[in-house]
């Protein structure tokens, strides 16, 4: 349903926590979470305003390549895939902004998985400043884990999401990996009767199963980002959202508050609990886009963003290289191509900041697919905003 006056989906009838993420519910739900979550917000200081460029970007008659090889309209894409806010920026300057379903400037929106880039730069922050060695173990940060599957992990390779903790991201099996997570959360029921952990910090501490050697090859798995985000906590004695808003939201000079849903015991949910604003989603990309730089400073340290950008394409197994056949992952963002110049903020249901250095461009698309993972469309979008990166110019 939808309000006759600003056209934006109505909170549903319906709405629990076994249908808030699922479509049509989520079209509503993205904007809204601070409505039936518990949050924790990120604030801002003084913004620094977005600069528009001097002539704007026009879709009409850009096309590029889908999945499949056909020439595709840009427009007809962004309508066919369900996009709630869409931001083009070149050199620092805002080409392209569009709103739907009901979004405008202040809106903020679910990011899901971008949350774990975010996080990742909090740690090159903190590893730079020499409170987060990298090779410490996650037990060295948070002793009550020694117990865990995770403890003589490395932060290194909770970066790379390469330990061999099994945790299995691709079922959601209520009993293990992503689907007892999602209790942990809160972001499901716990049944009656089930004793599962009701924390993010009391389902790391039962972790026990450990499937292969540590750093042997990538997994994604979103438990590695919510060990990363308690691990950070402990080496700077504040909270995530705290640091998120101290260390990056207010001197990128934010423009809106953004938020953190959290965990019963009140941890920010850092492998998918931020929403934020589609500017400032577009202001975080463009610090990745010049070398840690913003609002005329050094926001990231430039050797972690550049470090960011080299990825290991050996240790991906098949499974990943069947629509990234030379991609990798580093510091929590994914690398399109390893050698090119494109790392990418993903999140399900169709989050995305694509960040191509070398142009200085980004690009941002927050949408409520109806499937949570949809790899053709993923691909699009990637191919569309690489189209539009093309028709700026030569690098």
């Amino acid at each position: 349903m939808r309000d006759p006056e600003s056209g934006q989906a109505r909170r549903p009838d319906n709405l629990t926590l076994a249908n808030w993420d699922s479509a049509p519910n989520n079209r509503w739900a993205y904007q809204h979470i601070s409505d039936f979550l518990p949050t924790v917000p990120i604030g801002v200081a003084i913004p620094m305003p977005l600069a528009p460029a001097e002539a704007g970007l026009r879709l009409a008659g850009l096309s590029f390549d889908n999945h499949r090889g056909e020439r595709v309209d840009a427009g007809a894409a962004l309508d066919a895939s369900w996009t709630d806010g869409f931001l083009v920026m070149h050199r620092g300057r805002v080409l392209h902004e569009d709103y739907r379903n009901g979004m405008h400037p202040g809106s903020v929106h679910l990011t899901q998985s971008v949350s774990k880039s975010v996080v990742a730069a909090l740690a090159g922050i903190l590893h730079h400043g020499g409170s987060l060695p990298l090779g410490r173990t996650v037990a060295a940060y948070v002793p009550e884990f020694s117990g865990s599957a995770y403890r003589d992990v490395t932060i290194s390779q909770l970066l790379d999401m390469t330990s061999g903790v099994n945790f299995p991201e691709d079922v959601a099996d209520p009993v293990s990996g992503i689907g007892l997570m999602d209790m942990a959360v809160g972001w499901k029921s716990i049944p009656a009767g089930n004793k599962s952990p009701a924390s993010v910090r009391q389902l790391v501490a039962s972790l026990r199963q450990q499937s292969r050697p540590h750093g042997q090859q990538f997994e994604y798995r979103s438990m590695e980002t919510e060990v990363l985000g308690l691990c950070i906590e402990a080496a700077a004695g504040a909270r995530l959202a705290d640091l998120v808003s101290r260390l990056i939201w207010q001197p990128m000079g934010a423009e809106h508050e953004a938020n953190f849903a959290v965990d019963p015991e009140g941890y920010a949910i850092a492998d998918g609990g931020l929403s934020a604003s589609l500017r400032d989603l577009g202001r975080f990309g463009l610090v990745y886009a010049q070398d840690g730089w913003a609002n005329g400073r050094q926001i990231v340290p430039e050797q972690w963003v550049k470090q960011t950008r080299i990825g290991d394409a050996s240790l991906f197994p098949p499974r990943y290289r069947v629509d990234r056949p030379n991609g990798a992952y580093r510091n929590q963002f994914w690398i399109a191509d390893v050698g090119g110049s494109v790392i990418l903020a993903l999140g399900v249901y169709g989050q995305m900041i694509y960040i191509d250095h070398r142009r200085d461009f980004v690009g941002v698309k927050l949408s409520t697919w109806p499937q949570a993972i949809n790899p053709a469309m993923r691909i699009d979008m990637q191919n569309l905003m690489s189209g539009i990166a093309g028709s700026l110019g030569p690098i």
